[in-house]
């Protein structure tokens, strides 16, 4: 275990768990601190695949993130400071960084799927289609105890997605406290999978939109409020849309663990969608339900909705097929086998591929039209699962690496598919790990 201050850090079966606390100045310093490492690491990977997919070297995107953020971390100072408090942690630990590019690395996501396609002006039609997660939050009649259920698993490129291996544990001097899955450097959560002191519970899945806001408050800011504020699923909803710049666009899952309420919230910049229960089931497959976000919004026509050739459609059919499957009896066990889950509804049988409620794009040779690039860098990178018991004590399971447990090994990878060769270097090893407990109270024993 490492300590800075009153935080600490610890390695476990491929994560980091980091317990961070104080003010935002202090609580920054001992995050960059604790993670200087793994926040060089992660920066050096994001700024060789930016400029090779993009032609666009990363400062380009620090640049443009400081022009439209900067004035709304004037508005929230506490989160200017804990930024800056990030950079000097770092520095004290030896790894160089500035607070212009930790603030680009956070908004780097909604800049590279949602503003620079806008500033392009078109919308990122093929990405969108290989989809960024699965998700599914449950309760009620749904649930084998009647109490909520959650999971998800982020769909990432990999040499952007092993940046990813963080739980994280912040307690703020004002607000409510947080766990949260999120990459070093980072304050808010990016894979969006979090419970907070005040009894709330989130996850999402990525639907991107085609329209961005320039002046508009980026997503990781009203995320981060949202989580460390919110007290009830409104509040968080009111503060996730205020001064929406429709970056990052997402259905959010969220929980009530003491109303035992869930709810699906889909958020466009023009057209949002709140649905509530208390008994039933809520799922993600980066597409929206609400028609309005996703044929104007999106731009896509609803074909692709429907079309189980692709992730999209695929796993909308297969996510119907599990709830009637598991409808009664869902609890932590059986989420487990519900997010690592690998039938393909197109070619009707177990198959992993790029289909799957657990992809596997690596191993997909794309070979039928309209699914995803041969062999693709790209796959279900984790797993992180819920339910009320663990969320009362703000804990989760997770698992470091593909959710079913299918090892990966970046040189085999790379002799096999040699046109991926841009990438050696940037890419690790992600070894078959277990399911692991983290939370509050956890010490890495």
């Amino acid at each position: 275990m490492y300590s800075c201050g009153n935080g600490y850090c610890f390695k476990k079966n491929g994560w980091t768990y980091i317990h961070i606390e104080g003010e935002p100045y202090e609580r920054g310093f001992q995050h960059g601190y604790l993670l200087a490492e793994d926040m060089a690491r992660a920066l050096n990977a994001i700024k060789h695949y930016i400029y090779f997919m993009e032609g666009k070297e990363f400062g380009f995107f620090v640049d443009n993130a400081n022009r439209m953020f900067t004035p709304f971390l004037e508005k929230t100072p506490e989160y200017e400071e804990e930024m800056r408090g990030i950079v000097a942690g770092a520095q004290k630990a030896g790894v160089y960084v500035s607070f212009e590019e930790i603030l680009g690395w956070n908004g780097v996501m909604e800049l590279n799927i949602s503003w620079w396609p806008w500033k392009k002006r078109h919308s990122s039609i093929e990405e969108a289609r290989i989809g960024n997660c699965s998700a599914f939050i449950a309760t009620g009649d749904a649930t084998k105890d009647g109490t909520i259920v959650m999971a998800h698993n982020t769909w990432e490129e990999f040499t952007i997605g092993q940046a990813f291996h963080v739980v994280m544990d912040i307690e703020p001097s004002d607000g409510f406290g947080i766990i949260m899955q999120t990459a070093p450097g980072y304050i808010a959560s990016m894979t969006d999978f979090f419970v907070t002191s005040a009894s709330l519970v989130g996850t999402e899945t990525t639907i991107q939109i085609k329209k961005f806001r320039e002046e508009g408050k980026p997503e990781f800011l009203r995320a981060r409020e949202a989580m460390q504020y919110a007290s009830t699923i409104e509040s968080w909803v009111k503060m996730i849309k205020q001064d929406n710049n429709g970056g990052y666009a997402n259905s959010w899952l969220l929980g009530d663990i003491k109303a035992n309420e869930i709810a699906r919230f889909e958020l466009g910049l023009e057209y949002d969608n709140l649905t509530k229960t208390t008994n039933g089931m809520f799922v993600g497959f980066n597409a929206a339900e609400d028609p309005r976000i996703r044929n104007i919004e999106s731009g896509r026509k609803s074909s692709y909705f429907v079309d189980i050739r692709g992730g999209v459609g695929a796993r909308r059919l297969r996510w119907k097929q599990i709830t009637d499957e598991y409808y009664g009896r869902i609890d932590v066990k059986a989420a487990k086998k519900m997010i690592a889950d690998h039938y393909d509804v197109y070619l009707n049988k177990w198959n992993p591929c790029c289909r799957t409620i657990c992809s596997h794009f690596d191993i997909d040779p794309g070979e039928f039209p309209n699914t995803c690039v041969p062999y693709s860098l790209h796959s279900a990178l984790d797993g992180k699962v819920l339910d009320g018991e663990l969320a009362g004590k703000m804990q989760f399971f997770a698992r470091w690496g593909r959710p079913c447990g299918t090892p990966f090994y970046a040189a085999k990878f790379l002799e096999e598919h040699p046109q991926w060769d841009w990438q050696q270097g940037y890419l690790e090893d992600m070894p078959t790990q277990p399911w692991t407990l983290f939370g509050k109270e956890m010490s890495g024993t």
